[in-house]
């Protein structure tokens, strides 16, 4: 009798393991996940290689000095403080151990550790593709997270620093002409500020040159500029740019790019600025799960965004390759939001043995780009509008969706006051830092993704 009522004693005092969700990645998607497993009895892990949320539809604004970084971002803890089922962890996923279920997290300073999951959401996001030429990469830099916003500000106000001070002509004309390769809404969106900015903010700035003399060329391989709009949406969005002074080829694909300029069509175009705005690609983790991918790297998934040959991996955002109804589901914020959305209930259905949630259904509310003042696109399904009214929109939505009160509200002055002056208040160009080049976290996020080793650290938390 004592030995039974001890056993039970020891019973009661050993803590109930809660289920432990994994999300990686800390962007729409991911959080998105990680809300609606609020209140679920369960351990929800955030994993992310940065500190911050970032609102990918304004990096252009901060590129262009319209918005400073953190006007556009958010710390994650922030975030997730008044959720108290949610932990972050700064680090990089670089290995998927299916069959253990734990994931390998390397972090700067420390050894690799492993963490084990019941459920995990995959919602990395995705990089620039430079279709096979990733030596293209040094002299024509993306935009996908901040670091990349600061580079491309710094090299478009340093441009103008150089044109102002050059007494070439050569150099100086290669120093005032700025060359997009990608004509999605980025890319578009990206040349029409660089056009506002030399015509209006800078235009009394310098004393030896005419910033309104700059040359913009925005290149585009596919026939026309926009293809997720319709064509008649493109059609407008090209006579805006031509009116801003944007010179569009389109059928232009590039075949070399180097630090004096791009060569497209076999005609070369000097230039001491190339931008890229063209193509993504899946990382390459998702290369290593041992599942089908798409010619992306893209993990194809089911109704309920789960991964057919693993029910407990969900994959999210543009990370996942989604089809509602015959369709691809577009790689945009809202997609990734009811994505995380979706998958963030479903787990909770299943921890909580509730009827999972219907099959995913993606509820297209619109896809916007902003050409300039006053000028903004909206395709709705085969509806499209354009003009002031949807540039008024286009503001109100993107306000509405920061991811923070403090955010808005500095958005919302900078934006009045960049309206009523012109002027723009980020046009900071950074300063080098040769310690830089040392920095472990550096090197840790340039790792490639990797197979789990056998021989890594025992699992923390094993399901």
């Amino acid at each position: 009798m004592d030995a039974a009522r001890t056993a039970t004693s020891a019973t009661l005092e050993q803590p109930v393991r809660r289920p432990c969700v994994i999300i990686a990645g800390g962007g729409f998607a991911g959080l998105a996940a990680a809300r609606a497993l609020r209140g679920c009895d369960a351990d929800v892990v955030i994993i992310d290689r940065r500190n911050h949320h970032v609102f990918q539809p304004l990096l252009y604004q901060v590129a262009t000095a319209v918005l400073a970084p953190c006007d556009v971002s958010a710390p994650l803890r922030q975030l997730a403080q008044k959720q108290r089922n949610v932990g972050v962890v700064l680090g990089e996923l670089v290995a998927v151990d299916r069959q253990a279920r734990c994931v390998e997290v390397a972090a700067p300073g420390l050894a690799p550790r492993r963490i084990g999951y019941d459920y995990l959401v995959l919602a990395l996001g995705v990089s620039p593709s430079y279709f096979g030429h990733d030596e293209f990469a040094t002299h024509a830099p993306c935009l996908k997270n901040l670091a990349d916003a600061e580079l491309v500000r710094s090299r478009i106000l340093g441009a103008f620093e150089l044109a102002e001070q050059s007494d070439d002509l050569v150099q100086r004309r290669r120093a005032l002409t700025f060359v997009l390769v990608g004509a999605g809404p980025t890319g578009v969106e990206l040349a029409a500020s660089i056009a506002l900015m030399a015509r209006v903010t800078l235009r009394s700035n310098f004393r030896r040159i005419d910033p309104a003399e700059t040359r913009i060329v925005l290149l585009e391989a596919a026939p026309r500029i926009l293809g997720s709009f319709s064509e008649s949406l493109a059609t407008d969005a090209r006579t805006r740019l031509h009116e801003l002074g944007v010179e569009v080829r389109t059928g232009a694909p590039v075949t070399a790019v180097d630090a004096n300029g791009v060569t497209v069509g076999g005609q070369r175009i000097e230039s001491h600025t190339v931008l890229w705005t063209a193509g993504v690609q899946a990382p390459a983790l998702t290369r290593t799960l041992g599942v089908e991918t798409d010619r992306a790297g893209r993990l194809p998934v089911d109704t309920a965004l789960t991964l057919p040959a693993d029910r407990a991996i969900y994959a999210v955002g543009d990370i996942a390759s989604v089809v509602d109804r015959g369709r691809p589901v577009p790689g945009i914020a809202q997609a990734a939001i009811q994505q995380g959305r979706h998958a963030g209930q479903s787990i909770a259905a299943r921890i909580e043995s509730r009827e999972p949630p219907e099959p995913f259904r993606y509820a297209d509310r619109g896809t916007m780009a902003v050409v300039g003042k006053h000028f903004a696109l909206l395709q709705r399904g085969r509806f499209g509008t354009s003009g002031f009214a949807t540039w008024w929109l286009w503001a109100f939505i993107h306000i509405a969706y920061l991811p923070q009160l403090q955010n808005r509200l500095r958005v919302q002055v900078q934006w009045l006051w960049s309206y009523l002056s012109g002027q723009r208040g980020a046009r900071l160009i950074a300063e080098s830092n040769p310690v830089q080049a040392a920095a472990p976290f550096d090197k840790l996020v340039a790792a490639p993704a990797r197979p789990l080793a056998a021989s890594a650290a025992p699992p923390l938390d094993p399901p």
